[in-house]
């Protein structure tokens, strides 16, 4: 699964300028990287100057999605899909998607922006691996609102560095959320999988493949 960390906190608590400056790191780094960004707003403008997804542009991302309550930018309606499932679908060949918003995404890792320690979100919400902040607080992997090249460091090394990137090569989504499966039942399913295309007698087309995408609609089985 492509390693996912979202960045989280109340309206202008410095997410964007945070996360954006963390993408300009890792893309410094050598790392391909994608940005899925969460709004309640709606009729917004996508990749305007002075828009937040301008500013993940500019910070050298790789691709941007915008997920607001009246549209995907892709310019298609929001389904609904978590974090998760939409990473996996638009990007599934970067090496790393920061997100900024979806608070409440499950099994997804999340760093919280504040200003205010009286409003924390960790308190509340799954996954806080790390806090970003001016103001004192105590905690394992406390950050200030001006270390994104250490925050950048701590995700690297966290996802990306010494085999933190050996990600399942089967990865089965239900409903949008990630079943975790041993590595065993990874290679039953793919190899099954992989047995049943090969049979189709595809010729040229299954012959150099190196990866199988398959989405199944239950309703209609």
């Amino acid at each position: 699964m492509i390693p996912i960390v979202t960045f989280i906190g109340w309206h202008n608590c410095g997410k964007t300028t945070l996360a954006s400056q963390v993408v300009t790191h890792l893309k410094q780094a050598g790392y391909s990287v994608a940005v899925i960004k969460s709004t309640k707003e709606t009729g917004i403008q996508f990749d305007t100057p002075g828009t937040d997804t301008h500013t993940h542009t500019q910070a050298g991302a790789d691709a941007v999605l915008l997920v607001a309550p009246d549209q995907m930018v892709m310019m298609s309606a929001n389904r609904g899909e978590s974090l998760s499932s939409l990473a996996l679908r638009y990007f599934p060949d970067v090496d790393i998607v920061i997100g900024e918003g979806f608070k409440n995404a499950r099994h997804v890792a999340k760093i919280e922006v504040f200003r205010n320690s009286e409003q924390l979100l960790r308190d509340t919400v799954t996954g806080v691996i790390a806090v970003a902040s001016d103001e004192s607080i105590s905690g394992d992997y406390i950050f200030r609102l001006n270390e994104a090249a250490e925050i950048a460091s701590f995700i690297e090394k966290r996802f990306l560095q010494n085999g933190a990137m050996a990600a399942d090569h089967t990865t089965l989504l239900i409903n949008g959320e990630r079943v975790v499966m041993k590595k065993f039942v990874q290679d039953a399913l793919a190899g099954s999988i992989e047995g049943f295309v090969n049979s189709l007698k595809l010729g040229t087309k299954n012959k150099d493949a190196k990866t199988l995408d398959i989405r199944i609609n239950l309703t209609k089985v």
